[in-house]
């Protein structure tokens, strides 16, 4: 799913465009057990607690893909009899309606989940009648040809609220107030199947992760059977790691600068594509090839990235191994931050014999704010 795609999607899960049929939750408590549970049509709940869902299921889908939203794709082994993609497509088609296949679903997620304090896990079975789209881009919502039916999966903490006072208007007094179990923000969800071209692709889903370097590893193997992303962090490192080894020598100040530089230019040629750039195997050769990489070096590349990047066709997402915001230099007393577009202005020279970062300036100066001579 590109951008445009979760953005659409993410519009049907508010009260003007509501497209959802039913929910169904389930609060665990510490221990594992199920302490309460609903299941009903989502329209028949209270305006004020619909509101409340709304929001949690919209924070679902925020961040941006390849940092907290993660496209994932189904092995062959998931769709038989038995898989992981097969039993979600049962969930879906069953427009949670099924008693015992919802169970199994909250057991799953139980047995798999890595959290030691209570949670609430929320489904709902959604349907979407695709508008069609005119040739200037114009949605035609009479003339609609498929439905795309999905469910999503929210997990939410439920932590005790913090101690205090408020005020007792009836009272009228200053007094200790009551502390609730509060259903917080979700912290991991998935909606299945995934949004692509406009249609229901059997074949993958979009995963939500608030906090991305702690992506639910066991819960995406057993209960999704997904192939798991590096995240954000990891792809920043291990492309670095790939560098670094390829150059080897030829890893100087003006290289790295430069294949940074490289990265930014393609980063903002490709801005205005909704699907974010990502760097296959073959760019970074290239990349590599351009700032100095030996032949010999070269040679070695291929088996690096295989040992270091799962995956021959697995690529790296442009904006998480460049930083589009600021171009910094780090020695072990100092560090130095510039604009990307303005990195030309650092460079590495000898000066008295010593090795040294040159930065040119212009006549205006400030020290913490003071203008100098």
């Amino acid at each position: 799913m590109n951008k445009k795609e979760v953005s659409e999607v993410k519009k049907l899960l508010n009260p003007t465009n509501c497209c959802i049929t039913r929910i169904c939750s389930s609060y665990v408590d510490s221990e594992k057990n199920k302490r309460t549970e609903l299941k009903e049509a989502f329209l028949s709940l209270p305006e004020e607690d619909a509101f409340k869902y709304f929001t949690i299921f919209k924070t679902a889908m925020t961040g941006s893909i390849g940092k907290n939203l993660f496209n994932m794709e189904f092995p062959t082994s998931a769709e038989a009899e038995g898989g992981t993609q097969n039993f979600l497509m049962r969930l879906r088609n069953s427009q949670l309606k099924d008693d015992s296949l919802i169970e199994e679903f909250y057991d799953k997620v139980i047995g798999n989940y890595e959290y030691a304090e209570n949670y609430y896990i929320i489904l709902i079975h959604c349907a979407y009648d695709i508008p069609s789209k005119s040739t200037d881009g114009m949605e035609m919502y009479d003339a609609s040809e498929f439905v795309y039916e999905f469910i999503q999966c929210t997990i939410c903490p439920v932590k005790l609220s913090k101690a205090g006072l408020c005020y007792n208007s009836q009272d009228n007094v200053i007094e200790n107030r009551n502390r609730d179990w509060v259903v917080e923000s979700p912290e991991t969800g998935f909606i299945f199947p995934a949004f692509t071209d406009r249609n229901t692709n059997i074949h993958g889903l979009l995963y939500y992760a608030k906090n991305p370097e702690q992506i639910q590893e066991r819960l995406i193997d057993e209960l999704l059977g997904c192939v798991i992303p590096l995240s954000a962090k990891s792809q920043k490192e291990t492309f670095q790691t790939i560098i670094e080894y390829t150059l080897g020598e030829k890893c100087d100040f003006e290289t790295v600068k430069n294949i940074h530089d490289s990265i930014n230019e393609m980063i903002e040629e490709a801005n205005d594509e909704s699907v974010p750039l990502t760097l296959d195997k073959d760019q970074i050769k290239q990349l590599l090839v351009n700032n100095g990489a030996t032949p010999e070096k070269l040679e070695e590349y291929d088996q690096c990235y295989k040992e270091y990047q799962e995956g021959e066709n697995s690529g790296f997402m442009a904006s998480n191994v460049s930083n589009t915001k600021s171009f910094e230099i780090k020695t072990t007393d100092v560090s130095i931050k510039v604009a990307p577009d303005k990195s030309y202005l650092v460079k590495r020279q000898l000066v008295n014999g010593r090795s040294c970062i040159v930065i040119e300036t212009s006549e205006h100066i400030e020290i913490n704010g003071i203008v100098v001579k």
